[in-house]
Protein backbone atom coordinates (compact mmCIF):
# COMPACT_ATOMS: atom_id res chain seq x y z
CA UNK A 1 0.00 0.00 0.00
CA UNK A 2 1.28 3.64 -0.51
CA UNK A 3 -0.78 6.76 -0.89
CA UNK A 4 -1.42 6.48 -4.22
CA UNK A 5 -3.66 3.99 -3.42
CA UNK A 6 -6.24 6.73 -1.32
CA UNK A 7 -7.06 8.07 -5.36
CA UNK A 8 -7.61 4.69 -6.58
CA UNK A 9 -9.93 3.81 -3.49
CA UNK A 10 -12.24 6.63 -4.30
CA UNK A 11 -12.38 6.21 -7.79
CA UNK A 12 -13.59 2.76 -7.13
CA UNK A 13 -16.36 4.28 -4.63
CA UNK A 14 -17.08 7.26 -5.69
CA UNK A 15 -15.59 7.78 -9.19
CA UNK A 16 -18.26 10.77 -10.21
CA UNK A 17 -16.87 12.65 -7.46
CA UNK A 18 -15.17 15.92 -7.84
CA UNK A 19 -11.66 15.68 -7.15
CA UNK A 20 -10.14 18.98 -7.98
CA UNK A 21 -12.20 21.76 -9.05
CA UNK A 22 -9.19 24.25 -10.33
CA UNK A 23 -9.74 27.62 -11.22
CA UNK A 24 -7.94 28.39 -14.39
CA UNK A 25 -9.67 32.04 -15.07
CA UNK A 26 -10.15 34.45 -12.03
CA UNK A 27 -11.92 36.51 -14.06
CA UNK A 28 -14.10 34.54 -16.13
CA UNK A 29 -15.21 33.14 -12.01
CA UNK A 30 -16.11 36.21 -10.96
CA UNK A 31 -18.19 37.20 -14.24
CA UNK A 32 -20.09 33.38 -13.00
CA UNK A 33 -18.93 31.45 -15.79
CA UNK A 34 -18.56 28.35 -15.17
CA UNK A 35 -15.88 27.06 -17.83
CA UNK A 36 -13.33 29.36 -16.24
CA UNK A 37 -13.27 25.78 -13.58
CA UNK A 38 -11.33 22.97 -14.88
CA UNK A 39 -13.26 19.68 -13.00
CA UNK A 40 -11.32 16.23 -12.27
CA UNK A 41 -13.52 13.76 -11.03
CA UNK A 42 -11.76 11.08 -8.69
CA UNK A 43 -12.17 8.63 -11.60
CA UNK A 44 -10.52 11.30 -14.42
CA UNK A 45 -7.56 12.15 -11.21
CA UNK A 46 -6.77 8.69 -10.91
CA UNK A 47 -6.49 7.91 -14.71
CA UNK A 48 -4.66 11.31 -14.75
CA UNK A 49 -2.41 9.71 -11.96
CA UNK A 50 -1.74 6.86 -13.78
CA UNK A 51 -1.06 7.78 -17.25
CA UNK A 52 1.86 10.20 -15.80
CA UNK A 53 3.08 6.82 -13.59
CA UNK A 54 3.69 5.40 -16.94
CA UNK A 55 5.20 8.11 -18.60
CA UNK A 56 7.78 8.95 -16.43
CA UNK A 57 8.34 4.52 -15.96
CA UNK A 58 8.50 4.07 -19.26
CA UNK A 59 9.41 7.27 -21.23
CA UNK A 60 12.24 8.84 -18.80
CA UNK A 61 13.27 5.72 -16.65
CA UNK A 62 12.37 6.97 -13.53
CA UNK A 63 12.81 4.40 -10.77
CA UNK A 64 12.20 3.87 -6.81
CA UNK A 65 14.18 6.72 -5.30
CA UNK A 66 14.86 8.85 -8.43
CA UNK A 67 13.40 12.63 -7.51
CA UNK A 68 11.42 14.34 -9.56
CA UNK A 69 11.17 18.56 -9.04
CA UNK A 70 8.46 20.93 -10.03
CA UNK A 71 8.59 24.05 -10.67
CA UNK A 72 5.44 26.07 -11.28
CA UNK A 73 2.63 27.62 -9.52
CA UNK A 74 -0.29 25.69 -8.05
CA UNK A 75 -1.28 22.91 -10.89
CA UNK A 76 -3.64 19.92 -10.14
CA UNK A 77 -0.69 18.42 -12.53
CA UNK A 78 1.30 18.90 -9.87
CA UNK A 79 -0.68 16.80 -7.34
CA UNK A 80 -1.00 14.21 -9.66
CA UNK A 81 3.02 14.30 -9.72
CA UNK A 82 3.08 13.87 -6.08
CA UNK A 83 0.74 10.28 -6.46
CA UNK A 84 2.20 8.97 -9.55
CA UNK A 85 5.60 9.26 -7.97
CA UNK A 86 4.17 7.91 -4.43
CA UNK A 87 3.17 4.45 -6.34
CA UNK A 88 7.01 4.01 -8.69
CA UNK A 89 8.36 5.15 -5.16
CA UNK A 90 9.76 7.96 -6.34
CA UNK A 91 10.41 11.37 -4.91
CA UNK A 92 8.76 14.86 -5.49
CA UNK A 93 10.85 17.66 -4.99
CA UNK A 94 8.76 20.87 -5.14
CA UNK A 95 10.39 23.87 -5.79
CA UNK A 96 9.58 27.11 -4.74
CA UNK A 97 9.26 29.57 -7.72
CA UNK A 98 10.03 32.97 -5.78
CA UNK A 99 13.29 31.55 -5.17
CA UNK A 100 16.36 32.99 -7.67
CA UNK A 101 18.11 30.83 -10.21
CA UNK A 102 20.81 29.95 -8.25
CA UNK A 103 18.87 29.05 -4.88
CA UNK A 104 17.11 26.19 -7.93
CA UNK A 105 20.16 25.44 -8.96
CA UNK A 106 21.47 24.48 -5.79
CA UNK A 107 18.83 22.65 -4.54
CA UNK A 108 18.28 20.43 -8.16
CA UNK A 109 21.83 19.89 -7.69
CA UNK A 110 21.71 18.98 -4.07
CA UNK A 111 18.72 16.30 -4.27
CA UNK A 112 20.02 15.05 -7.85
CA UNK A 113 17.01 15.66 -9.44
CA UNK A 114 16.45 13.38 -12.58
CA UNK A 115 13.72 15.44 -13.83
CA UNK A 116 12.60 18.83 -13.31
CA UNK A 117 8.73 19.74 -14.85
CA UNK A 118 8.53 23.39 -15.05
CA UNK A 119 5.39 26.60 -16.26
CA UNK A 120 6.56 28.62 -18.90
CA UNK A 121 6.85 31.89 -16.52
CA UNK A 122 10.15 30.09 -14.79
CA UNK A 123 11.60 28.85 -18.33
CA UNK A 124 14.49 31.44 -17.70
CA UNK A 125 15.35 29.82 -14.08
CA UNK A 126 14.97 26.23 -14.97
CA UNK A 127 17.53 26.70 -18.17
CA UNK A 128 20.82 28.85 -16.19
CA UNK A 129 20.06 26.03 -13.32
CA UNK A 130 20.33 23.27 -16.22
CA UNK A 131 23.53 24.43 -17.03
CA UNK A 132 25.03 23.30 -13.46
CA UNK A 133 22.88 20.48 -13.58
CA UNK A 134 23.44 18.39 -16.88
CA UNK A 135 21.94 14.93 -16.24
CA UNK A 136 18.15 16.78 -15.09
CA UNK A 137 16.25 16.30 -18.09
CA UNK A 138 13.50 19.08 -18.60
CA UNK A 139 9.92 18.57 -18.94
CA UNK A 140 8.17 21.57 -20.21
CA UNK A 141 4.84 21.83 -19.15
CA UNK A 142 2.79 24.79 -20.90
CA UNK A 143 5.13 25.78 -23.77
CA UNK A 144 7.22 23.63 -26.48
CA UNK A 145 11.10 24.76 -26.80
CA UNK A 146 14.11 23.02 -27.90
CA UNK A 147 15.96 21.09 -25.58
CA UNK A 148 13.30 20.12 -23.59
CA UNK A 149 10.72 17.55 -23.71
CA UNK A 150 6.78 17.70 -23.75
CA UNK A 151 4.30 17.05 -20.91
CA UNK A 152 2.39 15.46 -23.84
CA UNK A 153 5.03 12.68 -23.33
CA UNK A 154 4.03 11.92 -19.86
CA UNK A 155 0.32 11.64 -20.81
CA UNK A 156 1.45 7.47 -22.15
CA UNK A 157 -1.42 4.61 -22.54
CA UNK A 158 -1.31 3.53 -19.29
CA UNK A 159 -2.99 0.17 -19.33
CA UNK A 160 0.15 -1.31 -19.12
CA UNK A 161 1.27 0.44 -16.61
CA UNK A 162 2.72 -1.41 -13.59
CA UNK A 163 3.22 0.21 -9.67
CA UNK A 164 5.98 -1.35 -7.79
CA UNK A 165 4.64 -2.84 -5.55
CA UNK A 166 7.34 -3.69 -3.19
CA UNK A 167 7.20 0.46 -1.47
CA UNK A 168 7.60 0.89 1.65
CA UNK A 169 5.46 3.05 4.01
CA UNK A 170 8.58 4.43 4.89
CA UNK A 171 9.83 4.90 1.66
CA UNK A 172 10.63 8.72 0.67
CA UNK A 173 7.99 10.68 -0.88
CA UNK A 174 8.93 14.61 -0.39
CA UNK A 175 12.29 16.30 0.29
CA UNK A 176 10.60 20.24 0.26
CA UNK A 177 13.55 22.43 1.39
CA UNK A 178 13.53 25.22 3.51
CA UNK A 179 16.42 27.44 4.34
CA UNK A 180 18.53 26.56 7.08
CA UNK A 181 20.87 28.69 9.95
CA UNK A 182 24.23 27.24 8.29
CA UNK A 183 23.31 29.74 5.07
CA UNK A 184 22.30 26.53 2.40
CA UNK A 185 18.42 25.60 2.29
CA UNK A 186 18.00 21.75 3.65
CA UNK A 187 15.76 19.27 1.70
CA UNK A 188 13.59 17.63 4.70
CA UNK A 189 12.84 13.57 3.83
CA UNK A 190 8.93 13.51 4.60
CA UNK A 191 8.01 9.25 4.21
CA UNK A 192 4.84 8.34 2.53
CA UNK A 193 4.21 7.22 6.12
CA UNK A 194 4.93 11.01 7.64
CA UNK A 195 2.02 11.78 4.75
CA UNK A 196 -0.56 8.82 6.48
CA UNK A 197 -0.06 10.02 9.80
CA UNK A 198 -0.59 13.76 8.92
CA UNK A 199 -3.41 13.17 7.32
CA UNK A 200 -4.75 11.76 10.67
CA UNK A 201 -4.05 14.27 12.38
CA UNK A 202 -5.73 16.89 10.11
CA UNK A 203 -8.88 14.72 10.63
CA UNK A 204 -8.51 15.22 14.05
CA UNK A 205 -7.97 18.40 13.83
CA UNK A 206 -10.99 19.68 11.01
CA UNK A 207 -13.34 16.88 12.02
CA UNK A 208 -12.38 16.60 7.82
CA UNK A 209 -14.85 13.94 6.35
CA UNK A 210 -16.04 13.65 2.45
CA UNK A 211 -18.56 16.19 3.05
CA UNK A 212 -16.11 18.73 3.45
CA UNK A 213 -14.83 20.92 0.49
CA UNK A 214 -11.87 22.73 0.99
CA UNK A 215 -10.60 26.27 -0.80
CA UNK A 216 -6.82 25.79 -1.09
CA UNK A 217 -4.89 29.42 -2.38
CA UNK A 218 -1.80 28.95 -0.90
CA UNK A 219 1.34 28.24 -2.77
CA UNK A 220 1.77 24.48 -2.48
CA UNK A 221 5.63 23.89 -2.33
CA UNK A 222 4.94 24.60 1.01
CA UNK A 223 4.26 22.24 3.26
CA UNK A 224 1.88 23.50 5.16
CA UNK A 225 -0.62 24.18 2.20
CA UNK A 226 0.17 20.91 0.95
CA UNK A 227 -0.37 18.82 3.75
CA UNK A 228 -2.72 20.96 6.33
CA UNK A 229 -5.95 20.15 4.21
CA UNK A 230 -4.73 19.52 0.60
CA UNK A 231 -3.51 16.10 0.82
CA UNK A 232 -5.16 14.83 3.99
CA UNK A 233 -8.76 16.09 1.84
CA UNK A 234 -7.62 13.20 -0.99
CA UNK A 235 -7.49 10.78 2.15
CA UNK A 236 -11.33 10.93 3.33
CA UNK A 237 -12.35 11.49 -0.60
CA UNK A 238 -13.05 15.75 -0.01
CA UNK A 239 -13.28 17.75 -3.01
CA UNK A 240 -10.48 20.68 -3.41
CA UNK A 241 -10.83 23.71 -5.52
CA UNK A 242 -7.58 24.84 -5.95
CA UNK A 243 -6.07 28.48 -7.38
CA UNK A 244 -2.29 28.54 -8.80
CA UNK A 245 -1.60 31.78 -7.11
CA UNK A 246 -3.41 33.72 -3.89
CA UNK A 247 -5.18 36.78 -4.52
CA UNK A 248 -7.96 38.58 -2.05
CA UNK A 249 -10.57 39.30 -4.58
CA UNK A 250 -10.86 35.69 -6.36
CA UNK A 251 -10.54 34.36 -2.82
CA UNK A 252 -13.68 36.10 -1.93
CA UNK A 253 -15.17 35.58 -4.95
CA UNK A 254 -14.94 31.66 -5.04
CA UNK A 255 -15.57 31.66 -0.84
CA UNK A 256 -19.18 33.46 -2.06
CA UNK A 257 -19.26 31.16 -5.47
CA UNK A 258 -17.91 27.69 -4.43
CA UNK A 259 -18.95 27.47 -0.75
CA UNK A 260 -16.23 25.64 0.89
CA UNK A 261 -16.34 24.68 4.52
CA UNK A 262 -11.96 24.80 5.22
CA UNK A 263 -9.62 27.03 4.00
CA UNK A 264 -5.97 27.59 5.09
CA UNK A 265 -4.46 31.47 5.09
CA UNK A 266 -1.46 32.39 7.08
CA UNK A 267 -1.08 36.33 8.45
CA UNK A 268 -0.34 37.76 6.04
CA UNK A 269 -3.50 36.32 3.58
CA UNK A 270 -5.79 36.81 6.29
CA UNK A 271 -4.70 40.76 6.73
CA UNK A 272 -5.50 40.95 3.09
CA UNK A 273 -8.38 39.39 3.36
CA UNK A 274 -9.67 41.42 5.98
CA UNK A 275 -8.60 45.18 4.42
CA UNK A 276 -10.46 44.19 0.81
CA UNK A 277 -13.69 46.08 0.45
CA UNK A 278 -15.66 43.44 -0.07
CA UNK A 279 -14.85 41.19 3.10
CA UNK A 280 -18.18 42.51 4.81
CA UNK A 281 -20.34 41.83 2.01
CA UNK A 282 -19.01 38.64 1.02
CA UNK A 283 -21.38 35.79 2.37
CA UNK A 284 -18.68 33.25 4.24
CA UNK A 285 -21.21 31.13 6.05
CA UNK A 286 -20.48 27.36 4.41
CA UNK A 287 -17.08 28.18 6.36
CA UNK A 288 -16.96 25.86 8.96
CA UNK A 289 -13.36 27.22 10.34
CA UNK A 290 -10.39 29.03 8.81
CA UNK A 291 -7.08 27.46 10.10
CA UNK A 292 -4.05 29.57 10.43
CA UNK A 293 -0.55 29.03 11.31
CA UNK A 294 2.90 29.55 10.33
CA UNK A 295 4.40 32.39 12.88
CA UNK A 296 2.33 33.95 15.86
CA UNK A 297 -0.78 35.10 14.46
CA UNK A 298 -1.63 38.95 15.47
CA UNK A 299 -4.64 38.92 17.85
CA UNK A 300 -6.42 41.42 15.66
CA UNK A 301 -6.18 39.44 13.07
CA UNK A 302 -8.31 36.48 14.66
CA UNK A 303 -10.59 38.73 16.03
CA UNK A 304 -11.29 40.03 12.54
CA UNK A 305 -12.74 36.35 11.58
CA UNK A 306 -14.37 35.75 15.14
CA UNK A 307 -16.61 39.08 14.56
CA UNK A 308 -17.98 36.82 11.67
CA UNK A 309 -18.26 34.10 13.98
CA UNK A 310 -15.83 32.41 11.55
CA UNK A 311 -13.74 30.47 13.93
CA UNK A 312 -10.14 30.62 13.20
CA UNK A 313 -7.96 27.28 14.60
CA UNK A 314 -4.15 26.96 14.18
CA UNK A 315 -1.54 24.52 13.85
CA UNK A 316 1.88 24.75 15.13
CA UNK A 317 4.47 22.95 13.12
CA UNK A 318 7.42 23.02 10.36
CA UNK A 319 8.42 21.50 7.52
CA UNK A 320 10.42 19.16 9.09
CA UNK A 321 7.01 17.96 10.71
CA UNK A 322 5.11 17.82 7.76
CA UNK A 323 3.62 20.21 9.20
CA UNK A 324 0.81 19.40 11.68
CA UNK A 325 2.80 19.00 15.42
CA UNK A 326 -0.24 20.63 17.44
CA UNK A 327 -3.22 22.70 16.82
CA UNK A 328 -5.99 24.58 18.19
CA UNK A 329 -9.69 23.19 17.01
CA UNK A 330 -12.07 25.12 16.27
CA UNK A 331 -14.47 24.58 19.78
CA UNK A 332 -11.44 26.50 21.90
CA UNK A 333 -10.29 29.01 19.01
CA UNK A 334 -12.41 31.79 21.04
CA UNK A 335 -11.65 30.97 24.60
CA UNK A 336 -7.82 30.04 23.79
CA UNK A 337 -7.31 32.66 21.18
CA UNK A 338 -3.36 33.32 21.12
CA UNK A 339 -2.86 29.50 21.60
CA UNK A 340 -1.40 27.35 19.33
CA UNK A 341 -3.12 24.57 20.65
CA UNK A 342 -2.47 20.95 22.26
CA UNK A 343 -0.28 18.15 20.22
CA UNK A 344 -1.64 16.65 17.37
CA UNK A 345 -3.46 12.88 18.20
CA UNK A 346 -0.87 11.14 16.62
CA UNK A 347 2.33 13.72 18.40
CA UNK A 348 4.03 14.36 21.33
CA UNK A 349 5.27 17.78 22.46
CA UNK A 350 7.94 18.80 25.18
CA UNK A 351 8.96 21.85 26.36
CA UNK A 352 12.48 21.43 27.78
CA UNK A 353 15.31 24.05 29.68
CA UNK A 354 18.92 24.15 27.73
CA UNK A 355 19.37 20.63 29.92
CA UNK A 356 16.81 19.18 28.22
CA UNK A 357 14.68 18.62 31.05
CA UNK A 358 10.98 19.16 30.93
CA UNK A 359 10.08 22.40 32.48
CA UNK A 360 7.48 23.53 34.54
CA UNK A 361 3.46 24.61 33.40
CA UNK A 362 3.89 28.51 32.14
CA UNK A 363 7.76 28.17 32.01
CA UNK A 364 9.08 28.67 28.52
CA UNK A 365 11.70 26.63 27.05
CA UNK A 366 12.32 24.83 23.35
CA UNK A 367 9.70 23.05 21.52
CA UNK A 368 10.35 19.13 21.01
CA UNK A 369 8.12 16.91 18.70
CA UNK A 370 7.86 13.23 18.15
CA UNK A 371 5.87 11.04 16.15
CA UNK A 372 5.48 9.30 12.62
CA UNK A 373 4.82 12.31 10.58
CA UNK A 374 8.24 14.10 11.67
CA UNK A 375 10.71 13.90 8.48
CA UNK A 376 13.35 11.00 8.56
CA UNK A 377 16.34 13.21 7.88
CA UNK A 378 17.88 16.36 5.86
CA UNK A 379 18.43 14.86 2.61
CA UNK A 380 22.14 14.13 2.27
CA UNK A 381 23.16 15.97 5.15
CA UNK A 382 23.45 13.20 8.52
CA UNK A 383 25.55 16.26 10.01
CA UNK A 384 22.68 18.84 10.22
CA UNK A 385 20.62 15.66 11.21
CA UNK A 386 22.41 14.70 13.79
CA UNK A 387 21.89 18.17 15.18
CA UNK A 388 17.86 18.62 15.21
CA UNK A 389 17.61 15.21 16.35
CA UNK A 390 17.37 14.18 20.79
CA UNK A 391 17.22 10.14 20.62
CA UNK A 392 13.74 10.63 18.48
CA UNK A 393 12.68 13.78 19.66
CA UNK A 394 13.30 16.67 16.81
CA UNK A 395 14.25 19.68 18.40
CA UNK A 396 12.42 22.35 16.49
CA UNK A 397 14.02 25.69 17.91
CA UNK A 398 11.58 27.47 18.66
CA UNK A 399 10.49 28.49 22.51
CA UNK A 400 6.53 28.58 24.18
CA UNK A 401 5.36 27.17 27.17
CA UNK A 402 1.58 25.10 27.97
CA UNK A 403 -0.69 26.75 30.26
CA UNK A 404 -2.23 25.22 33.52
CA UNK A 405 -4.69 23.72 30.93
CA UNK A 406 -2.46 22.35 28.53
CA UNK A 407 -2.26 24.65 25.68
CA UNK A 408 0.92 25.87 23.67
CA UNK A 409 2.03 29.37 23.30
CA UNK A 410 4.29 30.01 20.78
CA UNK A 411 6.20 33.24 22.96
CA UNK A 412 9.85 33.23 20.63
CA UNK A 413 11.88 31.51 17.71
CA UNK A 414 15.39 29.87 19.44
CA UNK A 415 16.79 29.96 16.04
CA UNK A 416 17.79 33.61 14.08
CA UNK A 417 14.47 32.76 11.67
CA UNK A 418 12.56 36.00 10.44
CA UNK A 419 9.08 35.11 9.33
CA UNK A 420 7.53 37.46 5.90
CA UNK A 421 4.46 36.94 4.78
CA UNK A 422 5.05 33.03 5.95
CA UNK A 423 8.42 32.85 3.91
CA UNK A 424 10.98 32.16 6.08
CA UNK A 425 14.31 33.93 5.73
CA UNK A 426 17.20 32.82 7.81
CA UNK A 427 20.01 35.85 8.24
CA UNK A 428 22.87 33.24 7.69
CA UNK A 429 21.93 32.85 3.73
CA UNK A 430 22.07 36.27 3.39
CA UNK A 431 24.93 37.42 5.44
CA UNK A 432 26.58 34.08 3.81
CA UNK A 433 26.21 36.39 0.12
CA UNK A 434 27.28 39.09 1.56
CA UNK A 435 30.57 37.68 2.95
CA UNK A 436 31.66 36.88 -0.19
CA UNK A 437 31.71 40.71 -1.81
CA UNK A 438 35.19 42.07 -1.45
CA UNK A 439 34.16 45.27 -0.06
CA UNK A 440 32.37 43.82 2.94
CA UNK A 441 34.47 43.45 6.08
CA UNK A 442 31.57 42.70 8.59
CA UNK A 443 27.90 41.99 8.30
CA UNK A 444 24.33 40.76 10.04
CA UNK A 445 21.13 40.81 9.01
CA UNK A 446 18.25 40.81 11.41
CA UNK A 447 14.18 41.43 11.63
CA UNK A 448 12.15 44.71 11.63
CA UNK A 449 8.55 44.77 12.25
CA UNK A 450 6.65 46.06 9.12
CA UNK A 451 3.07 45.91 9.10
CA UNK A 452 2.14 44.37 6.11
CA UNK A 453 4.76 41.72 6.20
CA UNK A 454 4.85 41.07 9.82
CA UNK A 455 8.49 41.24 9.44
CA UNK A 456 11.36 41.88 6.72
CA UNK A 457 15.26 42.22 6.92
CA UNK A 458 17.80 44.48 7.10
CA UNK A 459 21.11 44.92 6.85
CA UNK A 460 23.86 46.25 8.67
CA UNK A 461 27.20 46.00 7.44
CA UNK A 462 30.52 47.24 7.82
CA UNK A 463 33.27 48.24 4.72
CA UNK A 464 36.31 48.35 4.27
CA UNK A 465 37.92 51.32 4.64
CA UNK A 466 38.55 52.43 0.52
CA UNK A 467 35.21 51.49 -0.65
CA UNK A 468 32.27 53.38 -1.64
CA UNK A 469 29.73 50.69 -1.75
CA UNK A 470 26.04 52.27 -1.21
CA UNK A 471 22.94 50.58 -0.29
CA UNK A 472 22.12 50.15 -3.78
CA UNK A 473 25.13 48.46 -4.79
CA UNK A 474 24.57 45.66 -2.15
CA UNK A 475 20.68 44.97 -3.36
CA UNK A 476 21.85 44.80 -6.76
CA UNK A 477 24.40 42.74 -5.58
CA UNK A 478 22.17 40.53 -3.54
CA UNK A 479 18.97 40.43 -5.88
CA UNK A 480 21.87 37.97 -8.40
CA UNK A 481 21.91 35.53 -5.60
CA UNK A 482 18.79 35.37 -3.94
CA UNK A 483 15.12 35.59 -4.10
CA UNK A 484 13.33 39.16 -3.90
CA UNK A 485 11.73 38.37 -0.74
CA UNK A 486 14.71 37.46 0.92
CA UNK A 487 16.91 41.33 -0.24
CA UNK A 488 17.12 43.12 2.91
CA UNK A 489 14.65 46.94 2.71
CA UNK A 490 17.18 48.58 4.36
CA UNK A 491 20.97 48.48 4.75
CA UNK A 492 22.27 50.54 7.58
CA UNK A 493 26.73 50.90 7.70
CA UNK A 494 28.40 50.68 10.92
CA UNK A 495 31.82 51.35 11.67
CA UNK A 496 31.68 48.03 14.03
CA UNK A 497 29.14 45.68 14.79
CA UNK A 498 28.13 45.52 18.36
CA UNK A 499 29.56 42.38 19.67
CA UNK A 500 29.91 40.56 23.52
CA UNK A 501 33.13 39.64 24.83
CA UNK A 502 32.35 36.80 23.20
CA UNK A 503 32.56 37.93 20.31
CA UNK A 504 29.11 37.45 19.42
CA UNK A 505 27.04 39.83 17.19
CA UNK A 506 24.78 41.32 19.82
CA UNK A 507 21.60 41.33 17.50
CA UNK A 508 19.07 42.75 19.89
CA UNK A 509 20.88 46.34 19.93
CA UNK A 510 21.10 46.18 15.87
CA UNK A 511 16.87 44.96 16.00
CA UNK A 512 16.60 48.04 18.52
CA UNK A 513 17.88 50.40 16.19
CA UNK A 514 15.87 49.31 12.96
CA UNK A 515 12.62 49.26 14.90
CA UNK A 516 13.80 53.24 15.78
CA UNK A 517 14.27 53.11 12.18
CA UNK A 518 17.84 54.65 13.42
CA UNK A 519 20.91 54.83 11.22
CA UNK A 520 24.45 55.31 11.18
CA UNK A 521 25.36 55.94 7.90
Amino acid sequence: MNISNWIEKHADFTPEKPAIRFVKDSNAVSAGISAAIQVWSYSQFENRIRRIRFGLQQNFKVKAGDRVAFLGYNNPDMLALLFACAGLGAVLVPLNWRLAAAEHAYILQDSAATLLVCEADFRENAERARTQNPACKLIAYDFSAEGWSGFDDLLTDSTACEKNLEISQEAPILIIYTSGTTGRPKGAVLTQNALFWNALNSIHLHDLTSEDHVLSVLPLFHVGPLNIQTVPAFYVGSTITLTAKFDAAQTLDLIETERPSLILLVPVTMQAILQHPNWKQTNCSSLRTVTTGSSVVPIDLLEGFHQRNIPVGQVYGSTETCPIAAYLCAEDAISKIGSTGKAALHCELRVVDENGRNVTVGESGELQVRGPNVMSQYWNNPAETEKVFVNDWYSTGDVGYFDEDGFLFINDRKRDIIISGSENIYPAEIEAVLREHEAIFDVAVVGKTDPEWGEVPVAYVVIIPESELSESDILLYLSKSIARFKQPKAVFFLDALPRNTMGKVLKYELREIAEANKSSN
